[in-house]
């Protein structure tokens, strides 16, 4: 059996993401979280998440700044997230949770 499609309103996919995705925030065309994380796990969380933006063909922007890391994945040329940026916020995700279960 296939999956039944109700018709009626359109759900926004980024707010059912995000709503998923504890701690993200949707700011106009991007994504952002702020990590609580020294600088060991900053740096491992650093080398996950390029692997990833590899993968998913995302550019994300970090920075580290008070103790904090602070991710950023902005939306294409095109000015629209796509599922690419929202599946790079979850393998971010995946990977903090790795670093502290």
């Amino acid at each position: 059996m296939g999956a039944v499609w109700k018709r009626g309103r359109r759900r926004d996919y980024i707010s059912d993401a995000l709503s998923q995705l504890t701690g993200w925030v949707h700011e106009g065309d991007c994504l952002k979280r702020t990590l609580p994380l020294d600088d060991t796990e900053h740096a491992m969380l650093t080398e996950h998440i390029s692997v990833a933006a590899d993968t998913f063909g995302v550019r994300p922007h970090i920075r580290r700044l008070d103790g904090r890391t602070q991710i950023q994945l902005c939306a294409g040329d095109n000015g629209a997230l796509t599922s690419a940026e929202i599946g790079m916020a979850a393998r971010v995700e995946a990977a903090y949770q790795s670093l502290n279960p």
